[in-house]
């Protein structure tokens, strides 16, 4: 599929180089010291890739933004956790997908709860006639496609397939087997395959 992995932005297991962990462990120190310029640069280094994340996740630029101002809002509260076993990157990554999931958990809950009210209702809803696509597969149709992804496989894929991580950062990230990160990217590919030959 496509990547977008940026150089210098990286994220390694728990086997850190020297440098790396350095670095990591005094930026999240200057943070918790309350250094305005060190989480400057934190949220410099991660912004970009975390909102593009949320972005995908979420589907609305707007909540993308929203979400993205909770995460950093977080972990400036939970600096004081890092330990450095992984890079911010990772960190940050859990965190952002932990919100995530937990927005689209609970949109789901509110989706349910709507259409719970219309079933009860007897409400009958038009049948709308098949739009006429074209063969060729766009930009637009795979995004579409991959929002309508179950959140689990949706975030191992967009992880995987676009964000370019292996499926050991992947576990790490969602906390969850490298088993399960292999599974549900092979669900999302089986279902975004289903979806866009329709």
């Amino acid at each position: 599929m496509f990547r977008d992995k940026q150089p210098g932005v990286a994220a390694f297991p728990s086997n850190l180089p020297g440098d790396v962990r350095t670095a990591d462990l005094e930026l999240a120190a200057r943070c918790r010291a309350g250094d305005a310029d060190a989480f400057e640069e934190l949220y410099r280094q991660h912004a970009r890739r975390l909102f593009n994340l949320a972005l995908r996740m979420m589907g609305s630029a707007d909540e993308a933004e929203d979400l993205l101002q909770e995460v950093f809002l977080q972990a400036h509260r939970k600096l004081a956790g890092f330990r450095g076993e992984s890079t911010l990157g990772t960190w940050l990554y859990r965190l952002t997908m932990n919100h995530c999931l937990d927005h689209l958990r609970g949109r789901q809950a509110k989706m349910s709860r709507a259409t719970d009210s219309l079933d009860e209702e007897g409400a009958i809803e038009p049948a709308a006639p098949a739009p006429s696509v074209p063969p060729a597969i766009s930009r637009m149709d795979l995004e579409r496609a991959i929002d309508r992804l179950p959140a689990g496989s949706r975030a191992a894929f967009l992880l995987h397939d676009v964000e370019g991580f292996e499926h050991r950062e992947i576990a790490e990230i969602l906390g969850v087997s490298e088993g399960t990160s292999k599974s549900q990217v092979h669900k999302a590919r089986m279902k975004l395959r289903a979806l866009l030959n329709r």
